[in-house]
């Protein structure tokens, strides 16, 4: 042990021994505890191109890109807000929102399409306003709040619709414009990628992004420090229905056809496809782990379609259910979802007097 001097009293002192890092795991090693979906990506890539000649073709891979990008938009709409340890589960039902509002102004209306498309984000902003007040000034739990906000939609949805399907009246020259192709790929891929790249930096490379992450990570402290965390939840929650909103969009320019079932369906993939992500890379909520998590069951999904190829339709809700379990176990173990603990009860506490106090002295 050696010895240094003080500069202040000018005496020998010693110093103090350093305790080495632990070992490293085999699963840390190998980086499974942070590239476990590169791992299983990896894998479904390397099974089922020997088993399935069809997988690694370019019409495959552009049909998973393509067809995946709404749950990767969605996914995404869900991060923001639980970076701020908040729910939204109204995200699929404010992409039905969206395309309800655009479908219908385009069949009851003569406003030029792309206003419609407008009118529609402004909207899906505004309810998204609406669930921030009820959290943030009500003092709702988000959970229950969105949950709530997302039947509201339903009824909203249906309500305008005459719950009846919207087809056939959104114009050519409308669809077209997503559907341009870039690179084989149509645009509305590249406008995925550019919103991830404009959360990624906002999340990763901006005093805003701490805030965000600093209210998630201790919400209390976050306050006590001078952050306007209630302001930053209800902000989150606007941009995540805006963001949602855009999913609507893709929709329009995809299919361009409103029906009350589309939206809900897309929820439970996006929400996987978050938790799933957050155990990547970083070990927490972020952008890049989710589009790998999104890409990664999409494309093992596939694999399996085409393994079995009939009677198929049980294959992706059943892969999408256990991926969401595994990923909500994986998120809670590793401290990312917030477990509440259970409290001890009156009669669990030992007296004041010792153990030996809560049980009867023995009569003679």
């Amino acid at each position: 042990m050696t010895t240094t001097s003080d500069p202040v009293r000018d005496e020998p002192v010693e110093d103090v021994p350093q305790l080495a890092a632990p070992p490293k795991t085999w699963v840390q090693k190998s980086g499974l505890d942070k590239y476990s979906a590169l791992y299983l990506w990896a894998a479904f890539v390397t099974v089922f191109s020997l088993t399935q000649s069809q997988y690694l073709t370019w019409t495959s891979i552009n049909l998973v890109l393509t067809e995946k990008a709404i749950v990767a938009l969605l996914a995404l709409a869900f991060l923001v807000p639980l970076v701020a340890d908040t729910f939204d589960l109204s995200i699929g039902l404010m992409m039905g929102f969206s395309i309800v509002i655009t479908t219908s102004l385009a069949q009851n209306t003569g406003n030029p399409q792309a206003l419609n498309a407008v009118i529609a984000v402004v909207a899906c902003a505004a309810v998204g306003f609406v669930s921030g007040f009820i959290v943030v000034k009500l003092g709702v739990n988000s959970f229950i709040a969105t949950l709530g906000m997302s039947q509201v939609l339903a009824a909203v949805n249906i309500l305008i619709s005459g719950n009846r399907t919207i087809n056939g009246v959104l114009s050519d020259a409308y669809r077209d414009f997503g559907r341009t192709k870039i690179l084989g790929l149509p645009l509305y891929f590249y406008i995925v990628i550019l919103i991830a790249l404009i959360l990624w930096y906002v999340l990763e490379q901006t005093p805003l992004g701490r805030y965000l992450f600093a209210t998630g990570g201790n919400t209390d402290a976050a306050r006590l420090s001078g952050l306007p965390t209630d302001m930053i939840r209800w902000g989150t929650l606007v941009a995540s229905a805006v963001i949602a909103s855009f999913a609507g969009l893709i929709h329009t320019w995809k299919v361009g056809t409103y029906s009350s079932s589309i939206g809900p369906g897309f929820l439970f993939p996006a929400v996987a496809a978050v938790f799933f992500g957050a155990s990547q890379l970083k070990g927490r909520p972020n952008v890049w782990g989710t589009l790998i998590a999104v890409y990664c069951l999409a494309f093992g999904v596939k694999g399996l379609q085409l393994t079995f190829t009939t009677g198929t339709a049980w294959i992706e809700p059943m892969f999408e259910g256990v991926s969401l379990l595994i990923a909500v176990a994986l998120a809670s173990r590793q401290g990312i979802i917030k477990v509440p603990k259970r409290k001890k009860r009156a009669d669990d506490e030992p007296t004041s007097a010792g153990p030996e106090a809560a049980s009867p002295a023995p009569t003679s």
